[in-house]
């Protein structure tokens, strides 16, 4: 256990120190991305390509980066992004993620795919009260594991759609990463995955097999309706997608690419931002992840559209390093970075971020 005083000092050294500590499973599992990685690198190159306008000499007295979404007050316009086994990485796992977000009254999004029971971590931090889901393969087994995440005290649901399948990872592949003997998805453990027969001659085990049970927009608006509570839909990419989760009653979107682990040379989340604000309106709830890294990415993607940022891969560098105290100092330098943003653009508040002080470059 680290001292605070032994704490990387940067968000970068978390990195470096994270990358260097990982085994290689680890690194190959948290840290890369599909195929050869064009998307991972290219959500990281969108937000380089940014350019922000200082606006020195106003009043800044006072000034805050608390915000709302959906109704619900927020420390900073950030939350935790949902990735799986935090276990892999610190003895507490998700309970040690939580707390750190906890103590920085920051929101965590658990994972259906926790390594750790959800009423427990749940308990151990109030702030984690959302939660993602992934279709189950059915409408009676997704409904079932959204009413346990109810049923513990979580009252916004995350689903995941852009992940039907898992991307071609070659990393994970070479590096031979697998689950360790007493590591699981412990939330899922009662539902049984589909069990698939071999494909006939001629067919597809993918379109002829898994495809048979993937949601499609019909399942998504009766859960949306079932469910009575919030519902932002994860792995919106295209505006139009955008419109569609606003007509079935989505309460927001979340512009990602599964931090380009699914879909080799999918858009970066950054690039496609603008477009979808401006499909759904710049009131409707449109969040981002993918690429951030720093407290200033996250001012460029609010002054883009986004109401707030999901965060990743930093978070898990942090947990890697130093557990509770890695992830509360991360999300710490993360604001801090985002104030000083902030207050160099002459922004006292998250709504004084606008599009015009921000550029991306071609």
């Amino acid at each position: 256990m680290l001292e605070p005083d032994q704490l990387p000092r940067t968000l970068n050294d978390y990195y470096n120190r994270a990358r260097d500590s990982m085994s290689s499973e680890n690194r190959a599992y948290f840290l890369s991305g599909a195929g050869g990685e064009e998307t991972l690198l290219a959500n990281e190159e969108a937000f380089v390509r940014a350019r922000i306008t200082p606006r020195p000499l106003r009043e800044m007295g006072g000034g805050s980066t608390a915000t709302s979404v959906l109704g619900q007050r927020l420390a900073a316009p950030l939350l935790i992004a949902p990735f799986a086994y935090h276990r892999l990485l610190h003895p507490s796992g998700e309970i040690a993620t939580a707390q750190g977000a906890g103590a920085q009254s920051i929101k965590m999004i658990l994972s259906a795919q926790s390594s750790v029971e959800l009423t427990n971590v749940q308990a151990a931090a109030q702030g984690c009260d959302w939660f993602q889901l992934y279709w189950m393969g059915s409408r009676q087994a997704t409904l079932e594991l959204a009413e346990m995440a109810l049923a513990a005290g979580f009252g916004t649901l995350v689903l995941t759609i852009d992940a039907p399948v898992q991307g071609v990872r070659d990393r994970e592949i070479e590096a031979g990463f697998q689950l360790p003997p007493d590591m699981s998805a412990v939330n899922l453990a009662r539902f049984a995955p589909p069990r698939f027969t071999a494909p006939d001659e001629g067919q597809s085990f993918i379109f002829d097999r898994i495809a048979h049970h993937l949601p499609n927009w019909d399942d998504v608006a009766w859960l949306v309706e079932t469910v009575q509570v919030p519902v932002l839909l994860k792995g919106i990419l295209h505006p139009e997608d955008a419109a569609r989760a606003v007509s079935i009653g989505a309460a927001g979107v979340i512009v990602s690419n599964h931090g380009g682990r699914v879909l080799d040379r999918a858009p970066a989340t950054l690039d496609v931002l603008p477009t979808i604000v401006e499909r759904v309106g710049p009131d409707y709830p449109v969040l981002m992840d993918g690429g951030i890294r720093r407290g200033v990415d996250i001012f460029v993607a609010l002054a883009l559209g986004a109401k707030a940022v999901l965060i990743g891969r930093p978070v898990v560098c942090g947990l890697a390093v130093a557990g509770e105290l890695g992830v509360s100092h991360v999300l710490r330098l993360l604001r801090d970075e985002l104030e000083v943003s902030m207050l160099l653009c002459g922004c006292a508040s998250i709504d004084d971020i606008t599009p015009d002080m921000v550029h991306l470059k071609l």
